[in-house]
């Protein structure tokens, strides 16, 4: 398969111990090059990305925080970054936030992939499978469903995933419906690279506003989106943010870490 990432086998990364969770610690190149060469050889690969939200989560999770070993979970935000200098010395590689990372993702390969979206509303899904295609004409973009169905709709979805087999499977469900969704009912037969992509959908569609370019080059996106949504989000930030950092402190003084 002609990707853009070199032809040859991918070194296996460090992981990092962020509250239970094992974090890649992965440059984007690298994790470029790793899925692409998930694709071309048709190896499942589970993926989903990890911020101090998510970290929240899956401490209070059982059922999430015991899937999350069998994705490849890479960094994503200035929280997590963090966690990383207090427990390890030293950041990671990059921020790889998955509403910038899958994107360049399928920008950067060249060989025709098929992509599958499955959640948001329909009409988001929609809309974002467009702005993809304007944004990797290279590739099919199949839209299978919202995120809203029920069992019968369900083995509807599962049959056609195992009809068309997409190369990579973007699942907006929200954290952690995503996660266990994915672990609980995909495997090989039904695509190859399924990626846990939470808001994505919403973002590329344009029914949820991402922050200037300054903020983000800021790493302040929280600060947008909280200002943007203030009662919905105000306890994932307000009181998740200082909360992520505490159970951070916890596992450094424990020793649980790599760090000192």
């Amino acid at each position: 398969m002609n990707v853009d990432a070199p032809n040859k086998i991918t070194p296996v990364p460090e992981r990092r111990d962020i509250l239970g969770t094992d974090v890649t610690a992965i440059g984007r190149d690298a994790a470029i090059a790793m899925l692409a060469e998930s694709i071309a050889e048709r190896r499942f690969t589970q993926v989903t990305f990890l911020n101090a939200h998510n970290a929240n989560v899956a401490v209070a999770d059982a059922r999430f925080r015991q899937v999350l070993p069998d994705f490849l979970v890479l960094a994503d935000g200035v929280g997590v970054d963090i966690a990383s200098k207090m427990l390890y010395g030293e950041p990671f590689p990059d921020n790889l936030n998955g509403t910038d990372f899958v994107p360049e993702f399928l920008r950067r390969q060249k060989d025709r992939l098929t992509v599958g979206l499955l959640g948001a509303r329909r009409d988001n899904a929609l809309a974002a499978a467009e702005k993809l295609a304007e944004h990797a004409p290279q590739h099919e973009f199949v839209f299978l469903h919202d995120g809203y169905f029920d069992g019968a709709e369900e083995k509807a979805i599962l049959d056609r995933l195992e009809e068309i087999r997409p190369d990579v499977l973007l699942v907006a469900m929200g954290v952690p419906r995503q996660e266990l969704w994915i672990a609980g009912k995909l495997g090989g037969e039904h695509c190859t690279v399924p990626i846990a992509v939470g808001a994505l959908l919403d973002f590329l569609s344009g029914a949820v506003p991402r922050a200037p370019l300054w903020m983000r080059r800021l790493r302040l996106e929280w600060l947008f989106r909280l200002g943007l949504e203030p009662r919905r989000l105000w306890r994932r930030y307000v009181v998740g943010n200082p909360l992520f950092l505490l159970r951070v402190l916890g596992q450094k003084l424990s020793g649980k870490a790599g760090g000192g």
